[in-house]
């Protein structure tokens, strides 16, 4: 190199100090390298020159930055074989003389045993530079980008851990999963905008945010073996695919009591990632398990306590001394809301029989339920069985109307029935939902029992042991209410004719069974609201509140007529009948006094008969 020719270099080595001065940013590889061949291209009236980064899948250098429009425009035309006969002339400086007045000229660039690039320029011959020119230059561009890349990497990876500082702040500040998994994703976007990135969750950790995510499952296991195995293992993964020729990174997201995803990484390209790039990965990773496994211990803590003021909410209300229609209906309807099912029902065992107890869903009266119910009680076989089934398969045709079902049994002592609860999305449930309808179940049983326990005892109470109608007291009370709130009402005094006669005739056994006969026979030809009670010994009564007299008589009639077809043996009834209205001085002694008079006439007229005693 003559005296000129160095004086032009030392020119373009202080043009290249102030620009190196100049620079804020080695932050960007890239653009950097684009910079310094542009200041190339100037100072030495280059043509263009472009910087080429081999690709060891395809055995060709391909263009990392250019100033060649050409190259530009067709990027993946523009490779350079990594053939035999560049291999051998890699370590000198090659011309390229196809006899016009254009020149190319280019020079390898090692930087490790793996990693090498090529700088290739054209230039007129006019201002062609002297080989050892380009020699020197070749060895300067080697040192001055080695120490570029590795002020570029200190300084990069200096941003990296601000930003995942900026990121750790930000996402523990965070309670919310949503907002967690949101600023990971941003995070690597940041830190690494080549790749393309996703976030592999299981099932409870997903949002409905619009984030790059996958579920984490067994199925396709083949085509995401490495998210399985950084899942399962704990440790990172890395994997070539010779097929897309991208290499993909596969960091499991841990925290202190488990892994809850996999992040995945996949490169622009296939490369050797240095350990310290893996180091950040995973120290990335588990700081966002942190962050995600904090936000879900919030979340879960939020749940539990909502859930135990759910249940404690409940079984307070249900133990406010409710009557059982009552309790079951109040329960059924915070089901419903709180789990957001569409069908729940209730079915208790009585005598081996199934009942559908009323309150339960309109599903459980159809037919088609059973199918559902007969699947859950084959299922269950043991009062300590539950069912938890996300997809289930109740018909043979395969239709699925219900593909989400819960089955848990209501104990007490021994199996008393099961809670049903149904829906038609497939894994509407959580596995959370159903350890909490578990425990509203265990915790309403005990209410439901006592409310029918004191339901049972109330009506034991007030019903006649042998009849099954209502006692005399009952009787009386309910009277006395209806002539305060009600404007008429219809009393009958029943007595079976010849009574002790039957007695002597075919012993008292079958004596209190025709007591029981016409009993039955009062019941199915009165209203629900009708009272039938035991008057005393073979003496029946019937009170009839807002009927009138003549409707009295209608349904007093109706009794004698019955009595006499449907006994066995068969007997007759006398029927006393008197009523009271709301504009006449009455009580209820009076009433009585009345029926009992009328009694005693149709008895006297030959029995078998309705008499009925005016006012």
């Amino acid at each position: 190199m003559d005296v000129q020719e160095r004086d032009q270099y030392a020119i373009f080595k202080q043009k290249f100090f102030d620009w190196f001065l100049s620079e804020e940013d080695f932050t960007d590889l890239p653009r950097i390298i684009q910079a310094l061949i542009t200041l190339l291209q100037k100072e030495f009236h280059l043509l263009d020159v472009t910087f080429y980064v081999l690709n060891p899948f395809k055995h060709a250098f391909e263009p990392e930055v250019t100033t060649d429009c050409m190259i530009k425009q067709r990027r993946e035309h523009a490779s350079i074989p990594f053939d035999s006969h560049l291999k051998e002339q890699f370590d000198d400086v090659m011309i390229i003389d196809d006899g016009s007045e254009i020149k190319t000229v280019q020079f390898g660039v090692y930087f490790s045993e793996d990693s090498c690039s090529l700088v290739r320029f054209r230039i007129h011959e006019r201002d062609m530079l002297p080989t050892s020119s380009i020699k020197q230059m070749k060895h300067d561009f080697l040192k001055v980008f080695a120490r570029i890349r590795k002020v570029s990497e200190v300084l990069s990876e200096e941003k990296r851990y601000e930003q995942l500082h900026r990121a750790t702040t930000k996402i523990h500040a965070s309670m919310n999963i949503g907002d967690v998994l949101e600023e990971i994703v941003k995070t690597l976007k940041d830190v690494y905008p080549a790749f393309t990135c996703h976030l592999f969750l299981s099932h409870d950790s997903t949002t409905d945010r619009d984030l790059p995510i996958k579920l984490l499952t067994f199925e396709n296991e083949d085509e995401h073996m490495g998210a399985m195995q950084a899942y399962v293992t704990g440790q990172i993964q890395l994997h070539d695919s010779l097929v897309h020729k991208k290499s993909v990174i596969y960091a499991p997201i841990k925290g202190a009591q488990g892994i809850y995803g996999v992040i995945e990484m996949i490169a622009p390209t296939v490369m050797e990632l240095p350990e310290r790039e893996m180091r950040f990965i995973s120290l990335l990773a588990n700081t966002a398990g942190s962050a995600l496994e904090n936000a879900k211990l919030y979340e879960q803590s939020k749940r539990l306590i909502a859930d135990l003021q759910l249940i404690n909410e409940t079984i307070h209300h249900l133990n406010t001394n409710l009557r059982f229609q009552d309790a079951l209906q109040f329960m059924i309807e915070k089901i419903k809301t709180s789990f957001d099912a569409e069908e729940v029902g209730f079915i208790i065992l009585q005598e081996k029989e199934r009942k559908v107890l009323p309150g339960s869903t309109s599903f459980f009266q159809s037919r088609e339920a059973k199918a559902y119910v007969d699947f859950v009680f084959h299922r269950i076989q043991h009062p300590r069985d539950t069912l938890f089934l996300g997809d289930v398969k109740i018909h043979s045709n395969d239709t699925k109307r219900f593909r989400s079902l819960m089955a848990v049994p209501m104990m007490r002592g021994m199996m008393k029935g099961v809670a049903i609860v149904l829906h038609q999305e497939a894994y509407h449930f959580s596995f959370d939902m159903f350890k909490l309808l578990q425990s509203l179940i265990h915790h309403s049983t005990l209410a439901f029992t006592n409310a029918a326990l004191r339901e049972e005892l109330e009506r034991m109470v007030i019903t006649d042991r042998l009849t099954n109608l209502y006692a005399r007291h009952y009787l009386d009370e309910r009277i006395q209410r209806s002539m305060e709130e009600d404007g008429l009402g219809t009393f009958i005094l029943i007595d079976i004719d010849n009574f002790k006669k039957v007695n002597d005739t075919y012993g008292h056994q079958v004596g209190d069974e025709i007591i029981i006969q016409v009993a039955n026979i009062i019941k199915a030809n009165i209203r629900q609201n009708d009272i039938g009670a035991r008057w005393g010994g073979e003496e029946l009564a019937i009170y009839l509140p807002k009927v009138s007299i003549h409707a009295g008589v209608s349904i007093a009639n109706r009794l004698v007529q019955k009595v006499r077809e449907l006994t066995n043996p068969p007997v007759t009834i006398s029927c006393g009948v008197s009523y009271w209205k709301k504009n006449r001085v009455d009580s209820v002694k009076e009433l009585f006094n009345r029926a009992d008079e009328a009694l005693y006439t149709a008895k006297r007229a030959g029995k078998n008969r309705v008499v009925v005693q005016e006012y």
